[in-house]
């Protein structure tokens, strides 16, 4: 509920500031419920993005982290962009080409993410881990996800889940996010 709502503040001041919120959202359904409940959001203002999705999931899969959203947020609110990454596509390759002029088109301001037990971050793990790539989305062997470099890109981070990373490397990839200046970051049970 603290990151709801931290993050609900994050999305008022950039409307207050700029008219418009666009932010990268990962599915995490009991912060994706309390941030849907949030009444104060101007829904109608906000672009949604996604972290990542799984190859072959359509939005009616069960593992589909685009279903978790849909569900939990988007089809529950206003929002005046949401936009999913198709993890069903016939050719995912123009799926991460055309996410990424999308993202160069609205750059997000925020991401919410999670953090996987061996520090994964979105569906970026030790094997396929860049800091410093030039790709803004990419395939992985089971997903396609957004990059390292696009997610520290954005102005404010909204950490969800916090394992102990005590050192800044590639095998671990959330320990990055040590070293980006607006970190918050909430423990979920």
């Amino acid at each position: 509920m603290a990151a709801a709502e931290a993050v609900a503040a994050e999305i008022f001041r950039l409307i207050t500031e700029r008219g418009l919120a666009a932010g990268i959202f990962s599915a995490e359904a009991e912060f994706l419920d309390h941030l849907a409940a949030v009444e104060s959001i101007e829904w109608t203002r906000v672009i949604g993005f996604h972290t990542f999705e799984l190859l072959g999931a359509d939005e009616d899969a069960p593992q589909s982290q685009r279903k978790i959203l849909l569900d939990h947020l988007v089809r529950r609110v206003p929002m005046a962009e949401f936009h999913g990454l198709r993890g069903e596509a016939a050719n995912p390759e123009a799926v991460c080409a055309n996410y990424a002029e999308l993202l160069k088109t609205r750059p997000p301001d925020f991401a919410v993410l999670t953090i996987g037990q061996s520090g994964e971050l979105a569906a970026i793990d030790s094997d396929n881990c860049d800091f410093h790539g030039s790709s803004a989305v990419k395939l992985t062997a089971s997903a396609i996800t957004l990059t390292i470099p696009t997610l520290m890109a954005c102005r404010s981070l909204f950490v969800l889940v916090v394992p102990t990373l005590t050192e800044i490397s590639e095998n671990h990839p959330a320990s990055i996010l040590r070293t980006h200046p607006n970190v918050h970051l909430y423990g979920v049970r």
